[in-house]
């Protein structure tokens, strides 16, 4: 009695074939720890909303990705920067693409990154023992939104230019204080050339430590439980790997509708900035102190961004007490939708009575 023996280019059983790769992802997890930062996910964590932190990092990435490529056809110096820009779109293979993807990345960013903290904020997963994660949130907040700035400068046409010139004189208000953002800090270099440093180093790398240092904080506290949602309830939760799968489909969709947007609609760069002259607006995402200049100078926009983000930061601290239902906190409910009513009215009011800029 003989037993045939397989083939050798049968293909090999899908179960066969997983199990060699998990093999795989354990010998590499052995040497470089990737499993550390695994944790249960319970069940309410996985829809959408819950998922938000996981789409600003998917636009991140997506944002390091097209700024490296990016990066290699950019000169950061100011007689140069706008036309490379251009070439970059005009000359470059999948360059318009790239940018386009770039633009709409940022913003996705701070979209998903804005309402991800206002979930944070609504179920209250900001309080004991969380409140440094929060602060810790809030700083990539404000790096992001700082990154937002120092990309617009950097195309260096009027847009980016006038964005320059109100940070200028923001600077002059701090005196030493905003010497890194003036020319006075050294003659060599020019303040170009630095915010793009800052654009494409310091800040990506200011965020990447301290995501680290989120994801760290979250595998210590856990998921934050539902407000909403009855504490045996929360005590089924799922493999961390099943939650990365749907934040992971919820990213193919964003990064999908995102090069639809780049197609359709690419960013506009403008003609190379004439001194002396302001005719633009800024992104949207500065409207609610766009005006502030206009109407009560232009220290009142040191003192609104400081005052914004300097609550934000408070939260933890203000909204200290044990109910964790937004009907349980008028206080800070009632500040929160006051505080964003207003910055809605005045971006609105940017909207409609200021289309172009002053």
């Amino acid at each position: 009695m003989t037993t045939e023996k397989p083939s050798p280019e049968a293909p090999a059983h899908p179960a066969a074939r997983l199990g060699r790769f998990r093999r795989a992802v354990d010998v590499v997890d052995e040497r470089m720890g990737i499993k550390a930062l695994a944790y249960p996910v319970p069940e309410h964590a996985n829809n959408l909303t819950w998922s938000l932190g996981g789409l600003t990092v998917v636009s991140f990435v997506t944002l390091l990705v097209t700024g490296i490529y990016m990066a290699q056809f950019y000169s950061p110096m100011p007689e140069d920067a706008n036309q490379s820009v251009r070439d970059l779109v005009s000359e470059v293979w999948l360059g318009g693409f790239a940018r386009g993807l770039h633009y709409w990345a940022a913003q996705a960013m701070f979209v998903t990154a804005l309402l991800h903290l206002l979930r944070v904020f609504l179920h209250a997963s900001f309080k004991k023992p969380r409140e440094g994660n929060w602060i810790v949130g809030v700083a990539m907040f404000l790096l992001a939104f700082l990154a937002i700035f120092t990309g617009t400068v950097i195309k260096w046409d009027q847009e980016g230019y006038e964005a320059l010139v109100h940070n200028l004189d923001v600077a002059k208000l701090l005196g030493g204080a905003g010497i890194w953002f003036s020319p006075d800090l050294t003659n060599r270099v020019s303040i170009l050339t630095r915010l793009y440093t800052a654009h494409a180093v310091i800040i990506p790398g200011l965020i990447l430590l301290l995501f680290v240092w989120h994801a760290l904080l979250v595998k210590r506290h856990k998921i934050s439980p539902h407000p909403q949602i009855p504490a045996p309830e929360e005590e089924v939760p799922e493999p961390f790997t099943a939650h990365l799968q749907r934040v992971a489909a919820f990213g193919l969709v964003l990064i999908g509708v995102l090069s639809v947007l780049a197609v359709v609609l690419p960013p506009v760069l403008g003609p190379t900035p004439v001194e002396g002259i302001e005719t633009t607006r800024p992104l949207w995402m500065f409207w609610w102190f766009f005006p502030m200049e206009q109407w009560f100078g232009v220290a009142s926009i040191a003192f609104v961004i400081a005052g914004v983000f300097g609550l934000l930061f408070l939260v933890p601290f203000l909204d200290r007490g044990p109910g964790r239902r937004w009907r349980e906190r008028p206080w800070a409910m009632g500040t929160a939708v006051v505080l964003l009513l207003a910055i809605a009215a005045i971006s609105v009011n940017v909207w409609i009575y200021n289309p172009k800029g002053h």
